[in-house]
């Protein structure tokens, strides 16, 4: 700006003093329009807002600060901007639009709660005109996650993965079919503790001997992403399976009549054998019938 304002009273000597030394000043002038919350994703924009305007007239007189917890984020004080290093060439004020500060490129750091406070001087102090409290909520959106076949472990059961990582905040991940939720299997969350960023997966175990339509659903604060995995019988796998069936029928035929022809040769052979065994006896009897001694006199010719 290029005029001076004459101030009513002479300047602080430390003007930059910390939030809470400011709230203790304040006392009963405390002012407070509630706790605001703003949500944006990892690499955007954030704009919080003040929620005060000043015109520029009056700007110079005024004092505005921004802070995270109690560090300070930046200042404007006699009309000249400060930004603290770890939000420098990415953190600016507008003070046409509420005294909104815009900081650019947002990381994970970034979530929490940022408080204005605006003061004016009266008299012999700087009087609180303004204090809001904004919640910044950070999210890091989870790509589209993937699903993988692990096979099959047991008969007629396929067993699939569904994972995906590197998002912000925790997740929560279901299995859904025809919008029912399914039991999962081995569902495991981690967090790296460098990056602070999720990475979840789950399993599904399901019978493959019919059609299904399966969602891998994952939330993550008021964000959601998903994945759906088809499994359909083939024609191929159909046809098998009725030959099978056919050939299951052919089997179960043959050894019908093996069954039946073994039955028929066995009856046959215990009558066989019975007959053989009842012969000797019957010949005795006739040998026995035919030599019976002769009983009658035989006289003798001269």
């Amino acid at each position: 700006m290029g005029h001076t304002l004459k101030r009513a009273t002479p300047p602080p000597r430390c003007p930059h003093i910390k939030l809470f030394q400011l709230l203790v000043l304040a006392g009963p002038l405390y002012l407070c329009s509630g706790n605001i919350q703003v949500t944006t994703a990892v690499k955007e924009k954030a704009v919080l807002s003040c929620d005060y305007n000043i015109s520029a007239e009056k700007m110079m007189n005024f004092r505005i600060y921004w802070q995270k917890g109690d560090k300070v984020v930046l200042t404007v004080i006699s009309g000249k901007e400060k930004v603290w290093p770890e939000y420098e060439n990415r953190t600016s004020i507008d003070i046409t639009n509420n005294l909104s500060i815009t900081i650019r490129a947002v990381r994970l750091s970034d979530r929490g709660t940022y408080t204005c406070v605006v003061q004016e001087p009266v008299q012999d102090y700087y009087q609180r005109k303004q204090l809001i409290l904004v919640t910044l909520l950070v999210r890091e959106d989870f790509p589209v996650p993937n699903i993988t076949d692990l096979g099959t472990p047991s008969p007629n059961i396929k067993r699939i993965i569904c994972s995906t990582s590197g998002g912000f905040p925790e997740p929560h991940l279901s299995w859904l079919e025809n919008e029912k939720e399914l039991n999962a299997n081995n569902t495991t969350v981690s967090r790296d503790p460098e990056t602070e960023l999720y990475t979840i997966s789950s399993e599904l175990h399901f019978n493959e001997t019919t059609n299904h339509t399966f969602v891998c659903l994952i939330k993550y604060g008021d964000k959601e992403v998903s994945q759906i995995f088809h499994w359909r019988i083939s024609n191929q796998n159909h046809s098998l399976s009725q030959n099978w069936l056919s050939n299951l029928h052919l089997i179960l035929i043959v050894v019908s009549i093996v069954l039946v022809t073994a039955i028929i040769v066995l009856t046959w052979k215990c009558g066989f054998c019975r007959r053989l065994k009842d012969g000797p006896e019957n010949e005795s009897m006739k040998i026995e019938k035919i030599s019976l001694p002769f009983t009658g006199s035989a006289e003798a010719s001269g």
